[in-house]
């Protein structure tokens, strides 16, 4: 353990002695800002025709709401969900309860996830290239040369991965949180959830949490598949290019395949598990459990993939 401890630090030293991973935490922040004030502008042009009160709003949402309960195809998830929905707009409207500005601080703290595809797009530069680079650069070699075994080597460099795009999720929370507060600020409303019985009031702050650590599944797993790509062809623009290709058009392939039941065992079936708090669910009679499980089983595929060919490549040649 301790062997693989200091394996992790070096591979995390490394990754910071590139300027590829300084640039990717700055252009993250650069793009949160510049989406909050581009949005700020946008509302500020839209709230001049914007007459209605949020009693309105809310009237509305809860009458869409009902009319939604009224389909019979709903799964038993998305029942549960616009049941919920109903019960926060009567429980907002009977005590007086605005929600959260949609221009506001702790509302973009509550949709910080919404922006977690670029967490996603740079852990699959680095996933890809962290073993890659190894080989291209030659330095391959000296690495396995060590009396180290090479499983050990490569999970340090999967740590290191998963430690990176977790730290890019943290700059993304506290930054989406800046952002808000320096180009919306704090709104008057209170936060609202459904425990399952009753509306009880909740914190912006856990509920923003709690979509991004779901939002990071899809994180996690895109950028595993991006390793093994790396582990596997050597090749870190084949496996960022096909890691990018896949995350842009594999949710389409999830209402291609919709009715057919392998879609049910399809990978990006189950990425998003932000769906099931939402209640947009392109596939029915899937649940979280069934979701985190089919993960589970592809990450073991493709890490076993990636630990099986790195183990056994020859790198003398």
């Amino acid at each position: 353990m301790e062997t693989l401890l200091k394996l992790t630090q070096n591979e995390w030293m490394k990754l910071w002695s590139r300027k590829s991973s300084w640039i990717m935490i700055i252009l993250l922040a650069l793009i949160l800002l510049a989406s909050a004030a581009i949005t700020k502008w946008v509302d500020n042009s839209m709230d001049m025709n914007n007459t209605e009160s949020w009693q309105e709003v809310e009237t509305n949402e809860m009458i869409y709401n009902q009319s939604m309960l009224e389909d019979n195809s709903l799964s038993e998830a998305q029942r549960e969900f616009y049941e919920g929905e109903v019960a926060i707009s009567e429980h907002r409207l009977e005590n007086d309860l605005p929600p959260y500005e949609y221009d506001s601080m702790q509302q973009g703290v509550i949709d910080s996830h919404i922006m977690m595809s670029v967490v996603t797009l740079f852990t699959v530069i680095i996933a890809g290239g962290i073993v890659a680079a190894e080989f291209s650069q030659g330095t391959i070699k000296m690495l396995l040369t060590r009396p180290v075994k090479r499983w050990k080597i490569l999970t340090s460099k999967y740590i290191a991965t998963m430690l990176y795009a977790i730290l890019l999720a943290i700059v993304l929370f506290i930054v989406t949180a800046i952002a808000g507060l320096i180009f919306y600020g704090i709104s008057d409303g209170t936060f609202l959830t459904w425990n399952g019985s009753e509306v009880v009031e909740g914190s912006f702050w856990l509920e923003g949490l709690k979509m991004l650590a779901l939002s990071f599944a899809s994180v996690w797993i895109i950028g595993t598949f991006a390793f093994m790509l790396g582990t596997v062809f050597r090749s870190s623009s084949l496996a960022i290019g096909l890691s990018i290709f896949l995350m842009f058009t594999g949710i389409q392939a999830v209402f291609l395949l919709a009715n057919y039941e392998i879609v049910k065992y399809y990978l990006f079936t189950h990425t998003d598990l932000t769906q099931y708090y939402t209640g947009f669910m392109p596939v029915e009679d899937i649940t979280m459990t069934m979701s985190v499980i089919v993960l589970i089983v592809y990450f073991i595929i493709f890490m076993a993939i990636s630990y099986l060919t790195f183990s056994k490549r020859d790198v003398t040649a």
